[in-house]
């Protein structure tokens, strides 16, 4: 496998919004710390994300001391928002599933509906020790995740991306490739593997933290998004569709539940324990 090592660590502050990239990051029991604590809502209470709102892409938010954000688009002025107070809680439905949140305020609601044109909220996770368990068909008791989409880590690896691209580029959307990682959104990015060597990882350890492979990841519209305009397109889900079909889902990556906890550092070494 050569020297397998932690490439590149990203989290989500505001589940939908761009990447933001990190030397070292936290890992908690629920994911890494302040990836996916906060999320924009509809007026009934969904979780939005670029399934509906590609535009979200285009908006950061990054983590200030305290763990409050300071969020920015093209054509806003920035917004700083505090975390909010403990106090009455909202529900969110986020795929169906009912979970409490605190809402952020006036403020930050009005940024990010005028971000994507339409009245929405944004919330916070104050208690993800409590909050929302993991998908129970694949979650040991106890273990519980925050706003990402059911796990709390995703793993890709460079390789697979190498492979994926390859076959986009002798496919008939030719001109969409190579597609980027940040498509697919993932907590972290090893390299020194060999292409889709993940698919049959079972525990495996990041430097000093160790962690169940949960499942593999399903993809879905999101990854046809340009992560800084918006813009869709077919790939990489017609691809994955010929060549990474698993039952009914289109496969690239890992979901990874931490079994301890610990700091990762790019350049980690990455060990297969089963």
């Amino acid at each position: 496998m050569g020297n397998a090592e932690l490439h590149s660590i990203h989290i989500h502050p505001v589940k939908a919004f761009r990447p933001v990239g990190l030397g070292e990051a936290v890992v908690e029991p629920w994911g890494l710390a302040g990836d996916r604590r906060w999320a924009v809502t509809d007026d009934g209470g969904k979780v939005v994300t670029q399934r509906q709102q590609p535009h979200l892409a285009s908006a950061v938010a990054e983590l200030s001391p305290g763990g409050g954000l300071r969020l920015s688009a093209p054509g806003l002025e920035p917004c700083a928002v505090p975390v909010p107070p403990p106090g009455a809680t909202v529900t969110v439905d986020i795929f169906g599933e009912k979970v409490e949140a605190v809402g952020a305020g006036a403020a930050a609601d009005a940024w990010c509906s005028a971000l994507v044109g339409a009245a929405v909220r944004l919330v916070h996770m104050d208690h993800p020790a409590t909050r929302r368990p993991v998908d129970p068909d694949f979650a040991r008791p106890g273990e519980t995740v925050s706003f990402a989409d059911g796990f709390p880590l995703l793993i890709t690896s460079l390789s697979s991306l190498h492979s994926l691209n390859s076959l986009i580029a002798q496919g008939d959307h030719a001109d969409e490739g190579p597609v980027p990682m940040d498509r697919f959104r993932p907590s972290v990015v090893v390299s020194g593997t060999a292409a889709w060597a993940e698919d049959d990882w079972q525990r495996i350890a990041i430097g000093e933290v160790t962690f169940r492979v949960a499942k593999p990841c399903g993809r879905c519209l999101v990854t046809t998004t340009d992560q800084t305009t918006g813009e869709r397109g077919k790939e990489p889900l017609r691809t994955l569709g010929r060549h990474r079909r698993f039952g009914g889902s289109l496969v690239f990556g890992q979901n990874l539940v931490p079994e301890s906890r610990g700091t990762l550092r790019v350049g980690d070494p990455l060990t297969i324990l089963e």
